[in-house]
């Protein structure tokens, strides 16, 4: 805050509200005070505020007796929980006193009275039970490195090979605990899970004929297996789809024009993976259009996260220990470059933040033209069978009998059918393999 003397009329003032400070005329409105300390610290771990001020900044003071700082401490540290110790200071401008009320703490959620809010802009916002429950793991334990997998039997070989890659050693004994893929119990973690050689996310690469939903043409899936290599498959898959237009200008000068930056897709895919929430097992994805590529990852910015550090790169990850394992894998930096690269590309209005989501939309330097779906030709029986794998690879023939409605014989004949048009292989072995599309088959 700033103080500023109006010369005409000799009313000091301060400077704005602000998401770290919170103006009170007098005393009598405490509970509302607190309400603001315990939405500060939940949104920046500190703050303060001023009692004696107008909403608009105007000095109007306050009068303080024996009693009123002892009120106002015993408020703080006996209402706002966990404790917050305040610090409490007095200070007069014109012969006006002023009490400042600062605060700091980080261990949320921060409650006053029983009720969690949380700051945004100079407003106290209601916090919903998901986002306490965030706050709760914020700091400093993200939440799918504290909650157990379900399933306890997971290996790691294709993690270990992406090491051995980068020519790091590792012991495989210790490997889990060192990589922080263990629980306080011991137990394997969500985290343990989306690394491990075969789990339930898989990646979507999806492209659509035009410039809406409407219509797919491609649908491509990388998943059931180590996330981080799903996702370099998936880096590799897209940019080899980036084209490149040549431009030859009246002075036969030669221009080569890729559909989007390389580079800037590297930085919004990566961080997608690495800030998801992925305590929800819902992977990013990615959808193609015929005039933009989208890059949706799941959970918008940490509740204490400024939106103005997000845009300037001042790292924040949700993700802690999946972000050592990246930066180890040479995948991601601790920089903060990637924001900012994307900013300086294509503006801030490449970002769509919600409270659920973050959209990167990356406009393609040139449009392509309209695709067709491919295998329009098939039956609906055949359409239903591949939209039961599509959805379950790993599914078993009375299940595919369940999903469809159809006979166990006639899934039979189906796959038969649906095999010797190459629209249906197995890959591994009949105990622990699973059924493929391909790429291009759009269901």
């Amino acid at each position: 805050y700033r103080i500023t003397e109006n010369q005409g009329d000799c009313v000091m003032k301060f400077d704005i509200e602000t998401e770290y400070t919170e103006f009170k005329e007098r005393t009598s409105q405490l509970s509302k005070a607190l309400e603001s300390l315990a939405a500060i610290l939940n949104k920046h771990g500190k703050g303060e505020t001023i009692f004696g001020v107008k909403d608009n900044g105007e000095i109007v003071g306050q009068d303080i007796s024996g009693k009123t700082l002892k009120d106002i401490s015993d408020a703080v540290t006996s209402r706002i929980k966990p404790m917050v110790i305040p610090e409490i200071r007095v200070e007069t401008y014109d012969g006006k006193s002023v009490i400042f009320v600062s605060v700091e703490g980080h261990n949320k959620p921060y409650s006053a009275d029983g009720e969690y809010r949380i700051r945004s802009g100079n407003e106290n916002k209601k916090i919903e039970p998901e986002l306490i429950k965030e706050l709760v793991y914020a700091n400093p334990v993200e939440l799918a490195a504290s909650f157990e997998a379900i399933n306890q039997e997971l290996t790691f070989s294709q993690l270990h090979q992406l090491y051995i890659m980068r020519e790091l050693t590792i012991d495989p004994i210790t490997f889990p605990a060192n990589a922080g893929l263990l629980t306080q119990d011991g137990k394997y973690s969500l985290l343990a899970d989306i690394l491990s050689d075969r789990n339930d996310c898989s990646i979507k690469v999806i492209r659509f004929a035009g410039k809406d939903k409407s219509e797919i043409v491609m649908r491509k899936e990388f998943g059931y297996k180590c996330m981080i290599l799903a996702m370099l498959q998936v880096y590799e898959y897209v940019t080899a789809m980036n084209e490149t237009k040549v431009v030859v200008s009246g002075r036969a000068q030669r221009e080569e024009i890729p559909l989007f930056d390389d580079n800037s897709f590297r930085e919004a895919w990566f961080n997608a993976c690495q800030h998801n929430k992925w305590a929800r097992m819902i992977p990013p994805a990615v959808y193609i259009f015929s005039d933009r590529i989208e890059i949706v990852s799941t959970g918008g910015l940490p509740a204490d996260y400024p939106l103005e550090d997000f845009y300037h790169g001042i790292s924040h990850p949700v993700n802690v220990r999946l972000q050592k394992i990246m930066r180890q894998l040479g995948i991601v930096e601790q920089t903060g470059h990637g924001v900012p690269e994307i900013v300086g590309k294509y503006g801030r209005e490449a970002f769509e933040i919600t409270d659920s989501h973050i959209t990167v939309t990356l406009k393609f330097a040139y449009e392509l033209p309209e695709k067709k779906t491919e295998f329009s030709d098939i039956t609906v029986s055949q359409m239903k069978l591949l939209n039961a794998i599509k959805t379950h690879p790993f599914i078993k023939t009375s299940e595919m009998s369940r999903v469809t409605g159809l006979s166990i014989p006639r899934i039979n004949q189906l796959i038969k059918e649906l095999k010797n048009m190459g629209l249906l292989t197995r890959e591994g072995s009949n105990k622990n393999g699973y059924w493929a599309v391909p790429e291009n088959m759009a269901v």
